[in-house]
């Protein structure tokens, strides 16, 4: 695509456009869902829906970084900035979509990754896709969540002593960042 024209259609999109998207009671039933996912298992999960790259991801598109990577770089940079990497287990997911381009990429943290092998989190991925194409976003949303939260519940279960289940502290809010 043009430089130009890829610009373009990121500097259209706004805040706004990710409220249409995920509007608020939206966003309180997929927080609801989260924070009962929590309590199954000891990870943590957050969902962010962004409009569009800033400008200064797409200045820095050539032939050293192509679009994909800039979006995985957005992604991981959420990542960082959200803290999901700095939870007690290392077993923080981050599911980011960018209306945009209606790319999705599925962050996790070293200690869920190295037991997940990355074709799964494609799999996440493709069906997550395939519901956004069908204008189906709670679904697909949700659905990922689905998705993510058995994968915690396999890899980072909850402790088998019934006095210590539910105790660990709820680590990262539940709030989806919609940017």
């Amino acid at each position: 695509m043009n430089r130009f024209l890829l610009m373009l259609k990121h500097r259209w999109r706004d805040h706004r456009d990710t409220l249409r998207v995920v509007p608020d009671d939206m966003a309180a039933r997929l927080e609801q869902q989260v924070a009962l996912s929590e309590t199954r298992h000891t990870g943590e999960v957050r969902v962010v829906v962004e409009a569009a790259l800033p400008l200064s991801y797409l200045w820095r598109l050539g032939p050293a970084l192509s679009l994909q990577q800039a979006i995985r770089q957005r992604a991981m940079s959420w990542f960082g900035r959200l803290r999901v990497w700095d939870t007690e287990h290392n077993n923080g997911v981050m599911i980011y979509l960018l209306l945009a381009e209606r790319h999705i990429e599925v962050v996790a943290d070293r200690g869920l990754s190295r037991h997940v092998p990355h074709t799964h989190w494609q799999t996440v991925v493709a069906h997550l896709s395939a519901q956004l194409k069908a204008g189906a976003f709670e679904q697909g949303l949700g659905a990922a969540l689905a998705e993510v939260s058995a994968l915690l519940e396999t890899h980072c279960p909850e402790p088998a002593d019934p006095a210590a289940r539910g105790r660990g502290p709820n680590q990262l809010s539940n709030t989806i960042v919609r940017a």
